[in-house]
């Protein structure tokens, strides 16, 4: 008896598994000749995510704000063999949003992908934020992804066709202490992102929220700090670069690309990432109370008030040490040592 139910219960299970990748299979995208744009796409994760898009068929047009690194970012894509095109856009700026996707549409026609992957990061304990700091936070992770989303959606829904790839972070998940500003953003951009899914699913748009953990982009030298910028520099680089506590770029834009190619509603990135997020779901009370303990290790905040320093001026013995050298080369192969 017991065997026979045992039976049924893998029986159930394989067809339900078979039902699954049918299902994934179906829903498939092919990105050769699709056009994908990739907002903050000149350095970092979104370059990565260029050239993966790119070795993948896909048309790829990137924006950002600073020309200059756009046109090394356009430069790199082109030599390995892309269809590329680079826009020079404040992405927080409703109307240049409008103008940049009349842009692309002009030259690689309609957007097929949208990956809202501009953001920044801020470090620093609370007493040194101000409300400037949370404003900049909403205006990066929320604003502009809405802006963007706004202006490709009604293309999608006439031709019921697209994906929307919207790069939040664990900091949208759980919120860490020094990150408050940064994790306020991304957690609006978490919610955003998942009612957008449920609400487009009827117009056969695939949205994908991306909760990435720490990642070896070489984004801590644009990072800002605030407080005892040294020492919040310090830990943060060395956690960003520490194999066991972060993931490369490369592995991460492998999965966000194939999430993308499946319309996955959600992809983790990084171990640490996934365990951060299954504890705080089973948990919240007592991950809250554990990060208070953290807290009490980390910088104070220091007699600077509420400067902000880039984390390029905020180097230390610590921070050009061999424990952040996976970092460093990272900031060197992704277009980050500008400044």
């Amino acid at each position: 008896m017991a065997r026979r139910g045992f039976g049924a219960w893998m029986l159930i299970g394989g067809v339900g598994f078979v039902g699954w990748w049918l299902w994934r299979q179906y829903g498939r995208m092919d990105l050769t000749d699709r056009t994908v744009l990739i907002t903050g796409g000149s350095r970092g994760l979104g370059l990565v995510l260029a050239r993966d898009f790119a070795a993948a068929g896909a048309r790829v047009a990137i924006c950002a704000r600073d020309p200059v690194e756009l046109e090394r970012a356009e430069f790199d894509l082109l030599r390995r063999g892309a269809t590329v095109m680079s826009v020079t856009c404040d992405v927080t700026q409703a109307a240049e949003v409008l103008a940049l996707v009349a842009t692309v549409h002009a030259r690689f026609g309609p957007i097929d992908v949208l990956v809202n992957n501009a953001g920044m990061i801020q470090v620093g304990p609370v007493e040194t934020l101000t409300i400037d700091d949370f404003d900049a936070s909403l205006a990066i992770h929320v604003m502009a992804p809405l802006y963007t989303i706004l202006a490709v959606l009604p293309d999608m829904q006439a031709r019921r066709a697209g994906r929307i790839v919207n790069i939040a972070s664990i900091g949208g998940k759980v919120s860490v202490p020094h990150l408050l500003a940064y994790s306020t953003g991304k957690f609006a951009l978490t919610g955003l992102s998942e009612g957008l899914r449920a609400e487009l699913a009827k117009d056969a748009i695939q949205v994908t929220t991306v909760i990435p953990g720490l990642m070896r982009t070489g984004s801590p030298r644009q990072a800002l700090f605030k407080g005892q910028h040294q020492l919040e520099a310090a830990w943060f680089t060395v956690m960003d670069s520490l194999p066991l506590t972060s993931m490369s770029a490369e592995r991460a834009a492998r999965q966000i690309v194939r999430a993308t190619v499946h319309g996955d509603a959600e992809v983790i990135l990084s171990a640490p990432a996934k365990v951060a997020a299954l504890f705080h779901g089973l948990f919240p009370g007592l991950t809250s109370d554990l990060l208070g303990l953290v807290n009490a290790w980390l910088p104070g905040p220091g007699d600077t008030g509420h400067d902000q320093v880039k984390g390029r001026d905020s180097g230390s013995a610590l921070t050009e040490s061999w424990l952040t050298w996976l970092t460093r080369q990272a900031a060197r192969q992704n277009n980050e040592m500008a400044g």
